[in-house]
């Protein structure tokens, strides 16, 4: 999702380790450097990412290349896995039979998705609420492709970052921290126009910042694109948020999370 939070994420887990970039452009680093993958060995290094644990290789391979008989997807493979392991940096353990992610090997989309669940669940640290830039585009796992074996850990991923940047947005509102809970706010709502919890906690940093205007306008805006959209009007609860000129109750955090923290 965005650079900064990953890196910092990578950084706070296991420094100088490979990091698979799997959200936005495809591609693998150390320590800010590049480490370039042919298109081949991508795809397989994305696979073997995404698939926690051994994963046999005629499955592997069957999945991969779809449309290619045994003997030609079993060769498709041994040589995507050459490539990946011609870079000079270990990446794929292998065997006979199976294959899995090297041990110290980190992939963006297993950081984030750790990130989102400690932010549901509040188990979350300082560096957790940190406010890096953000980017809607980077809210997507490997965007682009259309592979079957991606399909559900994309959309899975997805609602889980937004479930997490919605929960954040909260956070930030009940740490005094509204002009970020505001930021959050509307990649969440950009990221997903027709998402009404989005909407919610966007208006909710409005009211809490003092922006009544910017939130009526909001709530404006995602009253006519529900109706050109789905032919509906937003949900009581965003009319009576607006009425009341409310923010909700406070959400009471421990005093170490407060103060604001940037990543750069």
């Amino acid at each position: 999702m965005t650079i900064g939070l990953v890196s910092a994420l990578a950084a706070h887990s296991c420094a100088g380790a490979p990091l698979v970039h799997l959200i936005g452009h495809p591609r693998v680093s150390r320590d800010d450097a590049e480490i370039r993958l042919v298109d081949s060995g991508m795809r397989l290094l994305a696979f073997v990412s995404l698939h926690r644990g051994m994963i046999d290789r005629h499955l592997a391979a069957a999945e991969l290349w779809p449309d290619a008989d045994d003997v030609h997807a079993a060769g498709n493979l041994r040589t995507a896995l050459w490539r990946v392991n011609a870079v000079g940096v270990h990446l794929v353990d292998a065997t006979r039979t199976s294959l899995r992610l090297a041990t110290d090997v980190q992939v963006d989309a297993h950081l984030l998705g750790a990130w989102a669940a400690r932010i549901i669940s509040g188990t979350v640290s300082p560096h957790d609420l940190a406010y890096p830039s953000w980017d809607v585009e980077r809210l997507e796992l490997l965007p682009g492709w259309y592979d079957e074996w991606l399909l559900l850990d994309r959309e899975r991923l997805r609602q889980r970052l937004l479930h997490g940047l919605e929960e954040m947005c909260r956070r930030l509102i009940g740490a005094g921290r509204c002009a970020e809970a505001v930021d959050v706010g509307v990649v969440a709502a950009q990221a997903d126009p027709l998402r009404e919890s989005a909407q919610e906690v966007l208006i909710r940093a409005h009211l809490a910042v003092g922006n009544r205007a910017q939130a009526l306008r909001a709530f404006e805006a995602h009253r006519l694109l529900l109706r050109r959209e789905l032919g509906v009007e937003p949900a009581p609860r965003l009319r009576d948020l607006l009425a009341l000129g409310k923010v909700g109750p406070r959400v009471e955090r421990p005093a170490a999370l407060v103060p604001s923290a940037v990543v750069r």
